[in-house]
């Protein structure tokens, strides 16, 4: 029964079970990337380590604190809990692509504006959370943005001051959309 597990699993994976570095081809923040991997390496040690893409951030490393929240095929996921190899053919956003695309230029102008980043460490996951709420269109209730950020953990600002900027903004865009 183990070797008929073992048979399907190499099969499956199209690769000996002991591979421990394999290839990945993702593009990132709108460039093709190719790279050998540890089969283990984090999504978030691999933007860091080997792209130097550093605004994603490590936290807490179970997909708990938000840190290192990036965008996998548009959805928002934690880089911590996501292989780089599962990311083979896929397209991730960084918060360095989400900014130099200027399309949360109004957010980061408004957390600035209302002192909502001070340490910055949670700065890029709750950007790119409130862009990705954001992008519902309307103006979400206080309620909602808080909910919405609960997975995301600021130790230095109580949440107000975030709290604020999305909805200042949320605001700004629901009256220019008139």
């Amino acid at each position: 029964m183990g070797d008929d597990i073992n048979a399907w699993n190499t099969a499956a994976a199209g690769m000996p079970m002991s591979a421990r570095i394999l290839d990945v081809n993702v593009r990132v923040n709108g460039e093709d990337v190719s790279a050998q991997v540890e089969a283990r390496k984090t999504l978030v040690d691999f933007l860091r380590e080997d792209l130097a893409l550093t605004g994603t951030h490590i936290g807490c490393e179970h997909g708990v604190c938000g840190a290192c929240t990036v965008l996998l095929d548009g959805a928002v996921v934690r880089g911590c809990l996501v292989l780089a190899v599962q990311c083979d053919g896929a397209t991730v956003e960084t918060i360095e692509g989400v900014s130099d695309s200027g399309t949360i230029a109004d957010l980061q102008l408004a957390f600035q504006q209302r002192n909502a980043l001070q340490c910055g460490y949670c700065t890029p996951g709750m950007l790119i959370g409130a862009r990705e709420l954001l992008a519902r269109g309307g103006v979400p209730s206080r309620e909602t943005i808080r909910e919405h950020l609960s997975g995301n953990y600021c130790r230095c600002t109580g949440y107000q001051a975030i709290v604020d900027a999305i909805e200042s903004v949320a605001q700004a865009r629901a009256g220019a959309g008139k």
